[in-house]
């Protein structure tokens, strides 16, 4: 048995090769789930210089950048949402397959064996392709999955664009996440607990997802014979494309030849066209997670007949009465390579300022799962309802709605409720002084953004806090 507090620290050479699933069976072998690293946890200085370095190389091969930070900031948001549950169910620990390998199991596999390491790799493989299969087959589910293909763009960070409904549209228990690990249906997975140990499928489920990340990206072309066997870029590109000849092919995770047994499999033609068949043009993380949950809860009500109204929750998303199970493929509506990216109107300024709040509070992120054995449930409760407000108030800026102002307002508000009741304190302890003091200067247009123009001030012990929202036009300040 290999002492757990070896495998905690992950060298660059191995946080290299586990991003492309080249990790050996000696290596990632351990004999119970306690012991299995969080390899997804310790990927995110991997994820990050990826991404760096897919923007240095695009600037350089392409003359500019293949990401745009308005649809980098909603990926990343979506990918904050999708993580936030994990912070109220870590004390669960017992998941449903080793619920099954415990009380249900024919034989057991020898958790040290490479031959278990390699069959546990083509089993996760299936198993995820089928749940991937199903995800796009099953409206319901597709409502949860519909967030990771929602980007226009394709890159590195649309990878992390993540759904926050997956768990509960797929039939999964919240267990599991304490391993860093994405809630799979267990239906497709819990068969190997019947013959594979818990541990060496929870090291698996974890490389299977991270293998998944380097895909994302346009900067990689063809990669010869290995595009038989492997999904690559080229494969996972035709995946998210919207052109009718993507629809619904490539499922697979690491390897392709599911794919390619099951007819599922497309190669990469014509220029594909990355996003959703119907655009939902908004920067908006909450509408970008539910606007097809509520599109499934109006067509449900609008559907005459029970067996109807079952289909719209259980067959495709394109599936209406008198259609086949996954609809027309004709009622695709039709690339033409013409079309215009939805972008943010907002000026570079303040899209500087909504890249500055996210960085701060991403590190507060960072800093509340780092520290969540700590804090109090109602802390922890309003710390995420905080980060919820952050990523709303960023996309509400970006989309240039009405009410963004007031809202950034109330959120500059909510920092120094939170921070004067204890629920927070600056990430830099030097800085209380100045947070105590602390000002929030958002620039705003003045036809869009410019409505607000008003001065705070708050009474805080002996210390002032002012917030200022400046327009273009001279107003007289009202004190509150």
């Amino acid at each position: 048995m290999k002492n757990p507090e070896a495998q905690q620290d992950v060298s660059v050479s191995q946080g290299v090769r586990m991003m492309f699933y080249m990790m050996k069976p000696n290596e990632t072998s351990f004999q119970t789930p306690e012991e299995v690293p969080d390899y997804v946890k310790k990927a995110t200085p991997f994820f990050i210089s990826f991404m760096l370095l897919e923007l240095v190389i695009s600037w350089v091969c392409k003359g500019k950048p293949l990401s745009r930070v308005d649809d980098v900031l909603t990926s990343l948001s979506a990918g904050i949402l999708s993580r936030l549950p994990s912070l109220f169910f870590r004390s669960i620990e017992v998941t449903s397959y080793i619920y099954i390998w415990e009380n249900y199991r024919f034989f057991s596999l020898p958790w040290d064996s490479p031959w278990t390491w390699y069959l546990t790799f083509l089993g996760v493989d299936f198993a995820y392709y089928w749940f991937h299969r199903m995800a796009h087959e099953v409206n319901i589910i597709w409502a949860g999955h519909q967030v990771h293909h929602s980007s226009e763009d394709y890159n590195l960070s649309t990878a992390l664009r993540q759904s926050v409904l997956q768990i509960y549209t797929s039939w999964i228990e919240p267990s599991a996440s304490h391993m860093g690990v994405p809630h799979m249906c267990q239906i497709f997975y819990s068969p190997m607990a019947l013959f594979i140990p818990p541990s060496v499928y929870a090291v698996h489920l974890q490389f299977n997802l991270l293998y998944q990340f380097w895909i994302h990206t346009e900067i990689i072309n063809n990669l010869g014979p290995l595009e038989l066997i492997l999904n690559t870029p080229s494969h996972h590109r035709v995946h998210h494309g919207k052109n009718r000849y993507c629809i619904d092919k490539n499922y697979g995770g690491t390897l392709i030849i599911w794919d390619r047994i099951f007819g599922t499999f497309e190669a990469e033609k014509e220029r594909v066209i990355y996003g959703l068949t119907h655009p939902i043009n908004t920067f908006d993380p909450l509408r970008v997670q539910f606007h097809h949950l509520f599109y499934i809860w109006t067509t449900f009500w609008a559907t005459p007949g029970f067996f109807h109204k079952f289909s719209v929750i259980f067959k495709g998303p394109g599936w209406g009465p008198g259609k086949p199970r996954l609809g027309l493929s004709e009622e695709i509506p039709e690339v033409t390579g013409k079309e215009v990216l939805f972008s943010s109107s907002a000026s570079q300024l303040l899209k500087i300022y909504t890249v500055v709040q996210f960085a701060v509070m991403l590190a507060f992120y960072e800093e509340t799962f780092s520290n969540t054995a700590a804090l109090s449930q109602v802390t922890l409760l309003l710390r995420v309802l905080f980060i919820i407000l952050t990523l709303t108030s960023i996309g509400f800026l970006l989309d240039q709605r009405p009410k963004a102002a007031i809202m950034e307002t109330l959120r500059c508000l909510v920092i120094l409720m939170l921070y004067r009741f204890g629920h927070i304190k600056p990430l830099v302890p030097a800085l209380s002084f100045v947070f105590e003091n602390y000002t929030a200067i958002i620039y705003t247009d003045t036809e869009k953004l410019n409505c607000y123009g008003m001065r705070v001030n708050l009474q805080h012990e002996d210390s002032r806090v002012w917030i200022f929202i400046p327009n273009s036009r001279p107003h007289v300040p009202t004190h509150i």
